[in-house]
């Protein structure tokens, strides 16, 4: 029976139900696991690793069809990978040649989509060297200490709380509290938030704009270690201590590397953009005319 491609449908995978002998990726696992396979060695990517019609499909192939994000196979072993996309790329030669000799080629709406899809590749291609050139380890260490130069300290706060549903309960679990009761095993017994109540009423670290202004109010006003006052919020009514204050800590260069180089190059492309832009002579033509007017209220008239 003929087998197709698993990219097409919805351009996602479908791994289980579309692959050939899907019946074997569900059955139970051998008793001995195999080997794992050994590194296939580098190819040129001139390589041909298939041919359809005497046509040929390169390892170069691969990795452009690899680098599309419609055929993304996170989870999948390089060695399946691979077969995937071979099929993926028999199947697209097959279907090209077909339309070729169906002669979709010369029409004129292939022909402007044909330029469109040029114009983009471009324009994709020349940012990403662009950005390249751009995102160094040097300039990205830059940004990162002038960003947290700039920063100013934030204060956090570690504390616990209990909630519960009216004020004369949560005046009785404060009292019970500042007589000398574990606050853990009183918000164990006694709180409403699910949340936070198996882990004896911990909420961890948290700035004052996390929290609903009395709940945060309350907190940053008591000193560590100390129980408050019920505090009524739109939850209910809660009790809180503060285990611990201090001002937030800075991320590292190291955890925030990824998201300083993704907004350095967003920057570096936008920036290009808006260059060849102010450079471009750009004419519109047959744009759509200014929208009238609004008509005048009726006391506007008189």
């Amino acid at each position: 029976m003929p087998t197709l491609s698993p990219f097409w449908r919805n351009g996602a995978l479908a791994l289980g139900l579309l692959l050939p002998g899907a019946a074997l990726a569900q059955a139970p696992a051998p008793a001995a696991p195999a080997a794992a396979p050994s590194a296939a060695p580098a190819q040129s990517p001139d390589t041909v690793v298939a041919k359809v019609n005497g046509a040929t499909i390169t390892a170069g192939d691969l990795a452009v069809a690899a680098d599309d994000p419609a055929l993304s196979l996170p989870g999948v072993d390089e060695a399946q990978k691979r077969n995937l996309l071979v099929d993926y790329m028999v199947d697209l030669k097959i279907g090209a040649q077909a339309a070729e000799k169906d002669k979709v080629a010369e029409s004129p709406d292939f022909t402007r989509k044909l330029a469109y899809f040029r114009d983009k590749l471009l324009l994709d291609e020349y940012l990403e060297r662009e950005a390249k050139k751009a995102v160094t380890p040097q300039a990205a260490k830059a940004l990162y200490d002038e960003t947290v130069k700039a920063m100013k300290p934030e204060e956090e706060v570690h504390a616990r709380h209990i909630l519960v549903d009216n004020e004369a309960e949560a005046k009785k679990i404060a009292a019970r509290l500042k007589a000398g009761e574990d606050f853990a095993k009183v918000a164990a017994e006694t709180s409403k938030d699910p949340g936070s109540k198996a882990e004896g009423g911990d909420l961890g670290w948290f700035t004052k704009e996390r929290m609903v202004a009395p709940f945060a109010d309350a907190a940053f006003k008591l000193e560590a270690g100390k129980i408050s006052d019920p505090i009524k919020t739109q939850f209910g009514w809660h009790v809180i201590k503060v285990e611990e204050k201090r001002s937030k800590p800075v991320p590292s260069f190291d955890e925030m590397k990824e998201q300083v180089e993704a907004y350095l190059t967003r920057k570096t492309q936008q920036d290009i953009i808006t260059k060849l832009r102010e450079g471009a002579k750009i004419e519109r033509v047959g744009t759509a005319p200014a929208a009238p007017a609004p008509a005048p209220k009726a006391d506007e008239k008189k």
